[in-house]
């Protein structure tokens, strides 16, 4: 299949002046629903990606897309390094603490930043932001929380080489992904969890990124095992069937086929190419195409999943066939998994 242009107008329609709107009604901003911290951070890494790849030359507006984003953040964050995930419409926090996933992509997101082109105060102020956050790390018990933070700390250690920490730390938390792995692997389960429920490649994303921080190849092994084990529960006849989040796959049970969510194609091809990068392998690079393919129809359903008219993406597939809405979760999941594609076309 022909890979579309990347098109950001609907992320542009999706944001105003204090972030990006989370939910829309078909293609339009639903702005009683507010704002995450989840989603702009999300966002900030697809534009600063943008950035990196394109220049700021190529759009004028993504620059000012980036300070959006990278303000929202740093008016969500608490003086004690917590975030808030909710934000209404009319400015109000709408929660009293995030959860810990927030405050994981918020950590990702602020690191990716760090480690990039982007101007030099903008890079001052994410790691002020990320130093703040970091005091929540230790605390996290959510595996996908801790494989955010590790991706984030990766990026720091680029930024800034000569800090130890950020190795230091990324070990602890790797380690503490292979200790649920090898305490739940099995021959026939080769997972970190008794079940697999949401985004699930990013816990071998986050161990081929330590691999990369650390060289250590017991990371790089299981980071290997896990994503194998989860392409082939996810893969069918080279279709990507991604775990339905109506029930999801408990082990020993039957898996859930529907809801199927934007996310979890984007965050697959994010996994498969950090494998290609790490070891080199074809087959994942290929891989990556395949699922990507999700967006553009090849998926059960047989429906582009993605609205290049809009440049938006449909936030799944229902039994019935698509969900219409756009949300701002699949425009900036499909948006990741596109610039993604880039590295390895």
């Amino acid at each position: 299949m022909d890979i579309p242009s990347i098109n950001l107008d609907f992320l542009k329609a999706l944001a105003d002046d204090t972030g990006l709107i989370q939910h829309a009604k078909f293609a339009t901003p639903k702005r009683q629903e507010g704002y995450t911290t989840d989603d702009n951070s999300r966002a900030l890494i697809a534009c600063t990606k943008y950035y990196r790849i394109f220049g700021a030359q190529s759009d004028p507006e993504i620059a000012k897309l980036i300070d959006v984003y990278l303000g929202f953040l740093l008016h969500m964050q608490e003086s004690n390094g917590t975030w808030h995930n909710l934000l209404s419409y009319n400015r109000q926090f709408a929660d009293d603490v995030g959860s810990e996933d927030c405050m994981g992509r918020a950590l990702w997101a602020c690191g990716y930043v760090m480690n990039s082109n982007l101007p030099t105060e903008k890079k001052m102020l994410s790691k002020e932001i990320f130093d703040r956050g970091s005091s929540c790390v230790p605390s996290f018990k959510a595996l996908r929380s801790i494989a955010f933070s590790i991706m984030g700390l990766g990026h720091y250690k680029k930024a800034y080489p000569e800090d130890q920490n950020p190795v230091k730390t990324t070990m602890n938390l790797a380690d503490h992904l292979l200790d649920n792995f090898n305490n739940q692997c099995s021959s026939d389960w080769r997972w970190f969890e008794p079940y697999l429920t949401y985004v699930n490649g990013r816990l071998p994303q986050a161990l081929f990124e330590a691999y990369e921080s650390t060289q250590n190849e017991r990371y790089l092994q299981t980071a290997k095992v896990a994503l194998d084990f989860l392409l082939k529960v996810q893969m069918t006849d080279d279709v990507f069937v991604p775990i339905g989040n109506k029930g999801w796959y408990k082990r020993g049970e039957k898996r859930a086929t529907y809801d199927q969510q934007s996310v979890e194609a984007s965050c697959m091809v994010e996994a498969t190419t950090a494998a290609f990068r790490a070891t080199g392998d074809e087959k994942y690079r290929r891989t990556a195409h395949t699922i990507f393919n999700w967006f553009l129809g090849r998926n059960l359903q047989h429906m582009a999943v993605y609205n290049p008219k809009t440049g938006g993406c449909h936030d799944g597939i229902t039994p019935k066939g698509l969900n219409l809405n756009q949300g701002a979760e699949a425009t900036v999941s499909y948006l990741l998994a596109r610039l993604e594609l880039e590295s390895i076309i």
